[in-house]
């Protein structure tokens, strides 16, 4: 435990910052205002390392009246007012800065500051340098004086010529000041990483890492939102969107490959040319990994009932309804034996991570299957509630 002792003189209070539980922090996505912990089965296990827990506590002096209770300084409100606010912090409004006190501190594991106007510079920096996107996908109380949030953070790194796409998820843990009800402090934890005290080179390097250049072909793709990204998989939601298939013959496999495609060519009732999107998907519907099919996914803006009919039997168009997914990418030829140990990987992180993976899984291919290049192999992930294809509760 880190131990700061501020030497100017300021009204008493001493605040105590930690990492939040693994329940908390597994918890990716609930309605808003639920104080309704999240179900037992996403808690991560008790392996020291992967929960470490860290603190600062900060010891003020010159207390000149005693604190406020919990319930005067009103916790309820202040949740209320960041699922206001924080949805703000990098547009042209940004956040609301008389609710925070002018010695805030902040850390996150590569930055630190000491104060509000240092909370500010670091806002203005990463809105200049990145563009982010953020998405605030929960906040509650998690103590008397305390409040965590959960976050997504999508940054565009726009001085380098390839504009590498950063992303990080996590919570942020708010301190409240009991004199005055105002936030005295904000310290992040990234998903990614597990050590998250500052100053972490693991944290440098995950930004470093995600400088690289990687791209897929610049064609429509399902739309999808980052709900967490861990260092070697994420956890994504998916919209619905629409796929032509028909039965193929293994999971790395391109048999059916020339069908489906000739259906988007002009093989169909209306001899309509659809563009071309990506990816190809191939998908195993048991453990085994041997009852497949093959599909490619059709304009986003087209719905199934305009959609001329294939002209072959076997051609069938569905609806994917979309939902959670824990994905990993990963680049080469994938032959079925690179295919099976990647989605074994897959399995056994999001297992040792408290989630349950479905059945079968999911291998996605940003060309045609004959080539090699850039891919991306996804398991569908559920809790314990009933769901359907790849749809989680909420509370996931």
């Amino acid at each position: 435990m880190a131990i700061t002792h501020l030497r100017h003189p300021v009204p008493a209070v001493c605040v105590t910052f930690r990492q939040p539980n693994a329940a908390a922090a597994a918890s990716f996505r609930r309605p808003p205002h639920s104080q309704l912990p999240p179900p037992s089965s996403l808690k991560a296990n008790n392996n020291k390392a992967h929960n470490r827990k860290w603190a600062v506590k900060l010891s003020l002096v010159g207390q000149s009246s005693p604190p406020k209770s919990s319930e005067e300084v009103e916790v309820e409100k202040l949740v209320e007012f960041l699922y206001d606010d924080l949805p703000h912090l990098f547009d042209d409004r940004g956040i609301d800065t008389t609710a925070y006190d002018d010695r805030v501190i902040f850390r996150d594991p590569i930055t630190k500051h000491d104060s509000l106007s240092g909370y500010l510079f670091n806002i203005a920096l990463l809105k200049n340098l990145f563009r982010p996107q953020f998405q605030l996908h929960w906040v509650k109380q998690t103590g008397s004086y305390e409040i965590t949030t959960r976050w997504t953070m999508v940054m565009t790194f726009v001085i380098v010529p390839w504009k590498p796409e950063l992303v990080f998820t996590g919570t942020s843990v708010m301190g409240i000041n009991p004199e005055n009800g105002k936030f005295c402090s904000h310290v992040d934890f990234w998903d990614s990483i597990k050590k998250n005290e500052y100053f972490s080179f693991e944290g440098l390097w995950d930004v470093f890492k995600q400088l690289r250049i990687y791209k897929t072909p610049d064609l429509e793709s399902p739309k999808y939102q980052i709900l967490k990204r861990a260092a070697n998989y994420e956890v994504r939601q998916y919209d619905p969107f629409i796929v032509a298939e028909t039965n193929g013959d293994k999971l790395s496999g391109s048999k059916g490959f020339n069908n489906v495609a000739g259906y988007i060519f002009g093989k169909n009732s209306t001899a309509e040319k659809i563009p071309m999107t990506t990816p190809v998907f191939t998908q195993a519907m048991d453990d085994e990994l041997s009852k497949v099919s093959i599909q490619i996914v059709l304009p986003l803006d087209k719905e199934i009932n305009s959609l001329p009919n294939p002209n072959e039997e076997e051609i069938k168009l569905r609806k994917v309804e979309g939902g959670i997914a824990a994905v990993v990418k990963f680049s080469g030829k994938p032959t079925e034996e690179i295919v099976g140990e990647k989605e074994k990987e897959l399995r056994s992180h999001i297992i040792r991570d408290g989630l349950k993976p479905k059945m079968g899984c999911l291998l996605a291919r940003y060309n045609d299957p004959g080539r090699t290049q850039s891919f991306i192999m996804f398991a569908k992930v559920v809790t314990s509630c009933t769901l359907i294809r790849m749809r989680l509760n909420d509370a996931f």
